[in-house]
């Protein structure tokens, strides 16, 4: 199935979106799955974007193909309070560099949740022990893109460290756009087994693979699920989601996080937000994805509601 052939945001964005947090008493949106990259990296990203790789596997136009400066301003005029860089490593060496970018990124922008990564090396529990004492407030793994197991002996420490500390991981450990050697639920379910109390966000809800993400998460009550790129039309096309799981959704709403994916993504913004208020799961479900929920994990101070 073909994306849009045009993903450009509608010039009144802002506006339409602020209406929508209005109606639902909102003031603002927290987004726990966005991407600012050193730049040379996130060229190597929108390259293999627009050459749709076989981990992406569809055409994948860019909605937000500007500068970095630019795409701050664009998320914060979106009634964004707080988002995260989420870089991750596609081989060892790369992490700690990473981590550094990140870092001053967040302490340059006001706004931005301070994030880490990790990758199965020697000295990785030791990277993430530093990370964790700078002030990171999440992590986020790429099993997909790192292609590593996330049982591997190198990370043993590393989800020990993790577990202590609480501090949310955000996980890309599903089977879409496109499955990793390593990536599906079972692969969770074994982290879980041996580390029950480590604070996971399951990226995209676990596409496709919704339903048994869904168990996973009623099961282990540290567990989140992240709406990236869920529910939207360009992903219903070919990884619907299961509407008899729909009362899941409600029964597990204070553990469901909104994310976008921003600036990857093949629609406005504006899209990913109307996929969360159209499921029609009631205005309490909605601001607890689009802010309260995320607040709360992240010890986020809750801004009043509005009127």
């Amino acid at each position: 199935m073909d994306a849009p052939t045009t993903c450009a945001p509608p010039a009144d964005e802002a506006a339409q979106l602020r209406e929508r947090l209005d109606s639902l008493r909102l003031p603002a949106i927290i987004d726990v799955h966005t991407h600012f990259m050193p730049q040379r990296v996130l060229d190597k990203v929108w390259a293999y974007f627009d050459s749709a790789g076989p981990l992406i596997g569809r055409p994948w136009p860019i909605a937000y193909r500007t500068s970095q400066a630019e795409r701050v301003e664009t998320l914060r005029s979106l009634g964004v309070r707080a988002f995260p860089s989420l870089n991750y490593p596609h081989k060892a060496g790369m992490a700690a560099w990473l981590n550094a970018w990140s870092g001053d990124f967040a302490d340059a922008h006001r706004d931005v949740l301070r994030s880490a990564t990790f990758y199965p090396e020697p000295g990785a529990a030791d990277e993430v022990r530093r990370a964790i004492a700078s002030g990171t407030q999440l992590f986020k793994v790429h099993v997909q893109v790192g292609d590593y197991d996330m049982a591997d002996p190198l990370l043993e420490d590393v989800w020990t460290v993790l577990e202590e500390a609480g501090t949310p991981i955000i996980t890309h450990a599903g089977n879409g756009p496109a499955p990793g050697t390593f990536t599906g639920p079972q692969a969770v379910r074994d982290l879980l087994a041996r580390h029950p109390d480590l604070t996971l966000v399951i990226a995209h809800m676990g596409m496709p693979d919704y339903g048994e993400f869904l168990d996973i998460c009623a099961r282990y009550p540290r567990v989140h699920l992240d709406t990236t790129m869920a529910f939207t039309a360009f992903t219903e096309e070919v990884t619907p989601f299961p509407t008899d799981r729909r009362d899941d959704l409600l029964a597990l709403g204070d553990r469901v996080l909104f994310g976008s994916d921003f600036p990857n993504i093949p629609y406005p913004y504006l899209e990913a937000v109307d996929a969360v208020i159209t499921l029609g799961l009631g205005d309490d479900w909605a601001r607890g994805v689009l802010h309260d929920n995320a607040a709360r994990l992240l010890g986020l101070q809750e801004a009043p509601p509005k009127g």
